[in-house]
């Protein structure tokens, strides 16, 4: 789950991490009033969206008094912002974020993720701050300091102060910088985040640290431990409306760009049956895991979502009958066909238990479909019956 900018400041302003001050707004009128309230001298108008690359974009303009303010945020409110991040296709943007402007002297990079080949969060810092990371690690990788947090113990304080100096800071900074580091990966073991991310992280001229910037993921496993506060957090208008309904009925679903509709149970199982339909010359049109214990109404949710999509011109099942038997899968996905009317080429794979008898439960059915023998078979025949 992802957050904006003025949401992750408010968490990073509970832990201590400064930030600069600013308000969140929705009308020109309002980013004016912000201005005002903020001293009427030099102000930043940033649009919130969940993409990166704002700046680029030119969603982030800094501007010199309320009037200025009033005039961008007139602009800048309801145009469709692209960015490296958002495609082609942009997004709209209907929040801003107007804060102080700060006197820049340093620019830092800060993040805390989640290692999986070490299991354990990492701390990554670079001196190459308002870079993308990705970027940096591609032609300067040397550049990024990394500091591995054991989970039961947390970031210690001599680890915040290696980094500290790693990035070259001094003095009075080196002390500052150490104790954002701590409250930071406090804020970020506190509320279940993936991510914590700030760039850039500045040393401003009278020689405070700020977090200039703040984007936070959460780990959705983790919302029944924040039911209080995560929903009023959420922002549907940043969602895809497919997405949101799928997650409805417990459903893992990712829209893409293809044609080919999946519907898979287990998120490895669904890459791999992505990988062998670009493999085949086709396209994906989603990443759709409906899960171990999948029943008829699940499937026929999942189908629903699926032909919701124009783009999707045939769709492919690909079963594996472990948890549940592949007989129980096809009887569901009979139910299902009757119930969503299916207008495109549908191609079925089962594989595991019962798998032979489900496959006499589909052809016996007088349902419109392909059954297929294996993964690279269903593909090849869904992608044939596209072209």
């Amino acid at each position: 789950m992802k957050i904006h900018e003025y949401q992750a400041k408010a968490i990073l302003r509970e832990y201590g991490v400064e930030v600069p001050r600013g308000f969140p707004v929705f009308t020109a009128d309002e980013a004016r009033q912000a201005a005002v309230d903020l001293g009427g001298g030099t102000v930043v108008v940033k649009a919130q969206i969940h993409a990166g690359g704002r700046g680029k974009g030119g969603g982030v303009k800094v501007v010199n008094g309320p009037d200025e303010a009033y005039e961008t945020a007139r602009q800048l409110l309801g145009m469709q912002l692209v960015t490296h991040q958002t495609g082609p296709e942009g997004r709209k943007v209907r929040r801003l974020l107007v804060e102080e402007g700060m006197d820049i002297q340093r620019e830092y990079y800060l993040g805390i993720v989640v290692d999986r080949a070490s299991n354990c969060p990492v701390v990554m810092a670079s001196t190459e701050g308002g870079m993308e990371i990705e970027k940096v690690a591609a032609e300067t990788p040397e550049k990024i300091i990394k500091e591995f947090v054991h989970p039961a113990l947390g970031l210690l304080p001599f680890q915040a102060a290696k980094i500290a100096y790693k990035l070259g800071l001094e003095g009075k900074t080196v002390r500052q910088a150490s104790k954002l580091l701590l409250n930071l990966f406090k804020a970020f073991l506190a509320n279940d985040c993936s991510l914590v991310e700030i760039n850039p992280l500045v040393v401003t001229g009278d020689g405070r640290i700020v977090a200039l910037d703040a984007k936070i993921n959460f780990d959705d496993n983790a919302s029944y431990r924040h039911q209080d506060r995560w929903p009023e957090l959420r922002d549907l208008d940043e969602e895809e409306p497919l997405e949101i309904e799928a997650s409805k009925f417990g459903l893992n679903y990712i829209k893409l760009d293809g044609n080919v509709g999946c519907m898979v149970n287990g998120a490895g199982l669904a890459m791999a049956t992505m990988d062998i339909i670009k493999l085949a010359g086709g396209e994906p049109a989603n990443f759709l895991d409906v899960g171990g214990g999948a029943n008829a109404e699940g499937v026929a949710n999942a189908f629903r979502i699926i032909l919701s999509d124009p783009n999707v011109k045939a769709v492919l099942v690909n079963i594996f009958g472990g948890i549940v038997r592949c007989d129980r899968i096809a009887n569901g996905i009979i139910e299902a066909a009757r119930e969503v009317e299916i207008k495109v080429p549908l191609v079925v794979r089962l594989e595991g238990t019962n798998a032979e008898e489900a496959s006499k439960i589909l052809e016996g059915s007088g349902i419109e479909m392909t059954v297929a023998k294996g993964l690279a078979d269903a593909a090849q025949k869904v992608v044939a019956a596209i072209q």
